[in-house]
């Protein structure tokens, strides 16, 4: 009869159906042994017992207890055969089964140099056991032991298929296979979801070795283990990456709850080769009703809450929201079109002035990238270049405004519109360490004809400060073939007081945030005094962003700040409309420093 894992059991139990008649026997048993607990387990016999008590003391015989058939199954090698003569063994059947006398033939499943199991014939009475019968004992056995053997080898196949091998959690098959069948209609819900993501778990394993790291992994997969309860699944995902589904029902408030309890239990410390480790995690949360919302939705919800909280710094809890839906498909929109829009030509520049505010005169413009998407119209910078940032594609993004930029200055230029004037242009982080950078500025200038000082990059003043190194070697670089430098948003970042007088820096840029409120907070007014001050010191150019109000205007020209880029001056304006201004050399103003400021 064909077998397999699934079907063993049913096919044995035919089989013994068989041999009791064949063999003309009442009871045979088949028993598979477990040496990691030194026991012998039933795995089918015929006739079935109809009363079977609960626990059942047959199902698995301890090696340590058992009576003389039982511990001749631990190790025997041979078929052996117990009758009415042995007065010991017949004792302890009466006892047990209260029968006065029986004879039985026992013969062992064998692998290799393992018993494996035992397949046992029991006659009430006597039974003389002929040689040819136990020859035809033994080859029945090798075929059990062969059906063993298969249904073992299954058995550890879809272990494997559905576990993590080194922590023994599920694995994602698992967790679909799961997920499936919790969320198909009927099913009690709402069913939710835990992704835990740990932070920073790459200082370990750089650090102390990847060997550490496993273990601090199996680690936190015990105490997960422990505190989700028997119900819950538990998947990891690969990596520092794991799932817990809760076992019951559970609201989002519950879930939460639970969340902030494998929060705290996870960044409790760790003691590995005497090393005190601990790892804070990120645990995002989603729920997933029975009969409407999928699998992919539910982990699509949990992976976008995750992703939240460690884009807020990670060491938190965030929540599925209807907000961070919308949220998340507009990113995923703008990084799936990004680089055709790059590719296309659907990007265009505007350039916002920079104005002498005593005069009107233009001194210079800065060029900002612009996307006006087909669906939601015009898409702000700071949302598709952070995009572009996550998916490599900033440097890319970074050269195409740098040379369209410098292409439409040199047409200006050619017009005879932009003598004297200064062309801004901002640049990523990933662009100031890229090799080749300074040399590629380099060869734009070139092409279009660019003298020195006509090109500035600004720089936020975060990037410089994070690898002062990396940047001094890059700003050096550039001052070297013409370019100047300006530091942009300065006063928001890290600061850069004690490396301004090195670096070869030529402009400030007070960020707006600090020139919105001007004439009206005085804290901001410290700050713009201070900025001011510490231009003047290093014999910087210093340029206000964000001027909108008159009195922000007249409280900058009072404390010796002349220019400025705003909306009061001039919105940013399309590259013909740019030439025109630049043809007219000034913008009007209507102000002017008030002495009693």
């Amino acid at each position: 009869m064909a077998t397999n894992a699934a079907t063993s059991v049913s096919v044995s139990q035919r089989v013994l159906a068989l041999l009791v008649e064949y063999f003309d026997v009442d009871v045979s048993f088949l028993r598979y042994n477990d040496h990691s607990i030194r026991a012998s387990i039933l795995i089918a016999e015929w006739p079935p017992r109809m009363d079977i008590p609960d626990p059942d003391p047959l199902k698995v015989v301890y090696f340590e207890d058992a009576d003389p058939v039982f511990a001749f199954a631990e190790t025997a090698k041979k078929p052996m055969v117990f009758r009415p003569d042995d007065e010991d063994y017949q004792k302890r059947i009466e006892e047990g089964r209260r029968i006065p006398q029986t004879s039985m033939a026992g013969t062992p499943l064998v692998s290799g140099d393992l018993t494996t199991g035992v397949l046992g014939f029991v006659k009430i009475g006597d039974r003389e056991w002929k040689p040819a019968e136990l020859n035809a004992l033994e080859a029945i056995a090798s075929l059990f032991a062969q059906v063993q053997a298969r249904v073992q080898a299954e058995e550890r196949l879809r272990y494997l298929a559905e576990h993590d091998d080194l922590t023994g959690l599920q694995n994602r098959r698992a967790l679909i296979d799961h997920l499936d069948a919790r969320l198909k209609a009927g099913r009690p819900g709402p069913v939710s979801a835990l992704y835990l993501d740990l932070d920073r778990l790459k200082t370990i394993n750089d650090y102390l070795g990847h060997n550490v790291g496993d273990w601090f992994i199996r680690v936190l997969a015990e105490r997960l283990q422990g505190e989700s309860g028997d119900s819950s699944l538990i998947a990891r995902l690969g990596g520092d990456e794991f799932v817990v589904i809760p076992g019951a029902p559970m609201s989002s408030v519950d879930a939460e709850q639970l969340a902030k309890r494998l929060l705290g239990l996870l960044r409790e410390r760790v003691v590995i080769d005497g090393e005190m480790l601990t790892r804070t995690v990120s645990i995002g949360v989603g729920l997933g009703t029975p009969g409407r919302d999928t699998t992919s939705d539910l982990l699509r919800r949990a992976d976008q809450a995750v992703l939240t909280a460690k884009g807020a710094g990670g060491n938190q809890i965030a929540v599925f929201s209807d907000e961070m839906a919308l949220r998340t498909d507009y990113q995923n929109d703008i990084e799936l079109h990004l680089r055709d829009v790059i590719e296309n030509g659907a990007l265009f520049l505007q350039y916002l002035p920079e104005i002498d505010m005593r005069t009107g005169e233009v001194l210079a413009t800065e060029a900002l990238v612009r996307w006006n998407h087909p669906t939601r119209g015009l898409v702000s910078p700071a949302v598709f270049i952070a995009v572009a940032e996550s998916i490599n594609l900033a440097g890319e993004l970074g050269r195409w405004v740098l040379r369209t930029a410098c292409e439409e200055f040199a047409r200006w230029r050619a017009l005879g519109v932009a003598a004297g004037i200064v062309l801004r242009v901002n640049v990523s982080p990933v662009q100031l360490v890229t090799d080749g950078f300074v040399e590629s500025v380099a060869a734009v200038m070139r092409e279009f004809d660019l003298e020195r000082g006509s090109l500035c990059l600004e720089i936020t003043e975060t990037v410089v400060v994070q690898d002062i190194e990396t940047t001094s070697v890059t700003l050096a670089g550039l001052r070297d073939v013409g370019v100047l430098l300006a530091i942009d948003d300065f006063g928001t970042g890290f600061s850069v007081l004690s490396h301004l007088k090195a670096l070869p820096v030529d402009v400030l840029k007070i960020d707006r945030s600090f020139v919105a409120d001007l004439g009206s907070n005085p804290d901001d007014l410290a700050i713009v005094r201070a900025v001011i001050a510490l231009a003047e010191a290093f014999e910087l150019e210093l340029v206000a962003e964000g001027v909108e109000t008159e009195i922000a205007a007249t409280t900058l020209l009072h404390h010796g700040c002349h220019r400025a880029q705003g909306f009061l001056l001039s919105r940013p304006l399309i590259g013909e409309d740019m030439a025109s201004l630049l043809a007219k050399g000034r913008v009007p103003v209507h102000f002017s420093a008030a002495p009693t400021l």
